[in-house]
């Protein structure tokens, strides 16, 4: 029994606390701990026991205190004793502070992984080329047979289904009677094409100097 404690003991004392916290944030602190240097000589007094080296930072529009230590097992200690304990009439809430790793002594660029979308573009991106646009389609038998129809007649592009409606392209009837489409290239010679009314201008009336007075 006592060589696995004794093992265990040196299990504990291998331990690295690098990934440790080794600081404490203290939460909703007095407000006259800002203003007050008795308070605060007070407040700092019950973490140097624990570390004679220990560091403070506060920040009075939080209302929040940055304890840091030198060693984290001190900031655990502290975090432990002093952990809802009352201050000044008021429980005392003690936090680790999570520490931030970035990985670079300096703040490296973003990847340009997406600056093509930035308008405008830097540079275009490795291997970009412009598309080609699709050539238009057009439906050549739809267009003769709507050449082919007269006035007043119809053609359905799509058959009704009990789901959708049908789609029908109707022709509108000419007021002068004629016929409003081109004609067939049968019916040329024998059907001239009508020729169009001519809009007729309004005229300005003449400008008179005795009018005017």
């Amino acid at each position: 029994m006592q060589q696995a404690g004794r093992g265990a003991e040196e299990a504990t004392v291998d331990v690295k606390f690098t990934d440790v916290a080794n600081a404490l944030i203290a939460c909703k602190v007095p407000e006259d701990l800002f203003t007050e240097e008795h308070r605060k000589a007070s407040f700092e007094s019950l973490f140097r026991s624990f570390d004679p080296e220990v560091q403070f930072q506060y920040f009075k529009s939080f209302r929040r205190v940055r304890i840091s230590f030198s060693d984290a097992l001190a900031a655990a200690e502290a975090r432990l004793r002093l952990h809802k304990t009352d201050f000044s009439g008021k429980e005392m809430r003690l936090y680790f502070a999570q520490s931030v790793h970035i990985g670079s002594p300096r703040l490296e660029p973003p990847k340009p992984d997406k600056q093509f979308l930035i308008s405008p573009p830097a540079s275009p991106p490795v291997g970009w080329a412009q598309s080609q646009d699709a050539m238009p389609v057009v439906n050549y038998d739809l267009l003769c047979a709507i050449s082919k129809l007269g006035p007043g007649d119809k053609y359905e592009l799509q058959t009704a289904t009990p789901t959708t409606p049908s789609v029908v392209v109707h022709v509108c009837d000419d007021e002068r009677g004629g016929v409003n489409s081109a004609p067939d290239d049968s019916d040329q010679d024998d059907k001239p094409r009508p020729l169009r009314q001519k809009i007729v201008q309004t005229r300005r009336p003449d400008y008179s100097p005795e009018e005017e007075q």
